[in-house]
C-alpha cells in the first residue's frame, strides 16, 4: 500500500467515524429555544443540501428560508395530524427560530433528457421525491454538526403551503423541517439489525 496509501486509509476511516458519528447522533427535535440562527449559519446548512446528488444533475430542489412569525403560524395550521392526535410537530414549526419549506420543479427528475421530455422509470413524474430527500438529508445532517436540531415533515397540505409561501405553478411543495437550536435530548430510537434489511444476490437470502 505504501506510506501514502496507508495515511489515506486512516484519513478515509477518520471521516467515516465523523459521518457516521453525525447520522447516528442526529435527533429529530420537537422543542426550540428562542435564540436566533444567523444567516451565515443557515448559508452553510443550505450549502450542504445544494450539493446533494440528482437525476443527470437536475437540481430540481429549491428551498425557502422562512422567518416571519406569521407566516410560520400559517405553515404550522397546514399541519396533518398522523394519528387520532395533532402533529407533533406543529409547535416546533411555530417557535423555532427559521423553517425550511422544500420544493421542487416538475418535469424535470425521472425525465429522459432527450425530447420528447417523458418519465423514464415506473416511478413516473415522482422520481423529485428523491432528489428533495437527498438535499435534506445533507441539509439535516449538517444542521446537525453545527448545533442544531431539525424534524423531517412530511404530513401537511402542501396546496395550502404552496398557497401560502406563493410557490408558482409548474413547482411543489415536498417537504419543510423546522432549524433552531434544541431545547430537548430526544433519547436513541432503535433501529433493526443488519440482518433483517439486508440481503445477498435475492431478497430473503441472508447468505453472504
Amino acid at each position: 500500500m505504501g506510506v501514502l496509501g496507508a495515511i489515506k486509509a486512516r484519513w478515509n476511516i477518520r471521516k467515516y467515524k465523523i459521518t457516521l458519528e453525525a447520522i447516528k447522533t442526529r435527533r429529530s427535535i420537537r422543542k426550540y429555544k428562542s435564540t436566533p440562527v444567523g444567516d451565515k449559519t443557515i448559508g452553510l446548512v443550505l450549502e450542504a443540501a445544494r450539493w446533494a446528488p440528482s437525476w443527470v444533475n437536475s437540481q430540481c430542489w429549491r428551498f425557502i428560508v422562512v422567518r416571519d412569525s406569521s407566516i410560520k403560524d400559517k405553515l404550522a395550521g397546514a399541519l396533518i395530524g398522523v394519528s387520532d392526535k395533532p402533529n407533533r410537530a406543529t409547535e416546533a414549526i411555530r417557535n423555532a427560530p427559521v423553517a425550511i419549506v422544500a420544493c421542487a420543479e416538475l418535469g424535470k427528475s425521472g425525465y429522459s433528457a432527450r425530447e420528447p421530455r417523458q418519465p423514464i422509470t415506473d416511478k413516473s413524474e415522482f422520481w423529485y421525491m428523491f432528489d428533495v430527500a437527498l438535499a435534506m438529508q445533507n441539509l439535516v445532517l449538517v444542521a446537525h454538526s453545527l448545533g442544531l436540531g431539525t424534524v423531517y415533515i412530511g404530513a401537511f397540505d402542501a396546496k395550502q403551503v404552496a398557497t401560502i409561501l406563493g410557490v408558482p405553478e409548474g413547482f411543489c411543495v415536498v417537504s419543510m423541517t423546522p432549524l433552531g437550536y434544541p431545547d430537548e435530548e430526544p433519547p436513541i430510537r432503535p433501529r433493526k439489525e443488519l440482518s433483517g434489511i439486508v440481503f445477498y444476490d435475492k431478497f430473503g437470502s441472508n447468505n453472504a
